[in-house]
């Protein structure tokens, strides 16, 4: 079982930035790709970022690559997202999610936070 909680959500003006955390509870964090999604008010759910379980591989969806950037560190069970350039399209509630057993490129997690809300103002 893994508990997920992040933080670090807000208010932004476009063009701003802000970093995302997840902490994660139990000893075996660092055997799940972590992963973060985000929906947006009257939208699905958005994948937006993995990271394997050694943090050496990242994958992004395109709406977001080259401005964010997904990090891990073990020793702290934390899972990151640094966003930059932000813009008002990406308003939305992120989640951290965790997986195991599957591919990076997987939609399909086993645990999930409560979300952050992330507002971006024009």
């Amino acid at each position: 079982q893994v508990q997920l909680a992040e933080s670090g959500g807000g208010l932004v003006q476009a063009g701003g930035s802000l970093r995302l955390s997840c902490a994660a509870s139990g000893r075996t964090f660092s055997t799940y790709v972590m992963g973060w999604f985000r929906q947006a008010p009257g939208k699905d759910g958005e994948f937006v970022a993995a990271i394997s379980w050694s943090g050496g591989s990242t994958y992004y969806a395109d709406s977001v690559k080259g401005r964010f950037t997904i990090s891990r560190d073990n020793a702290k069970n934390t899972v990151y997202l640094q966003m930059n350039s932000l813009k008002p399209d990406d308003t939305a509630v992120y989640y951290c999610a965790a997986q195991r057993g599957r591919p990076m490129t997987s939609r399909e997690y086993d645990y999930w936070g409560q979300g952050t809300l992330v507002t971006v103002s024009l």
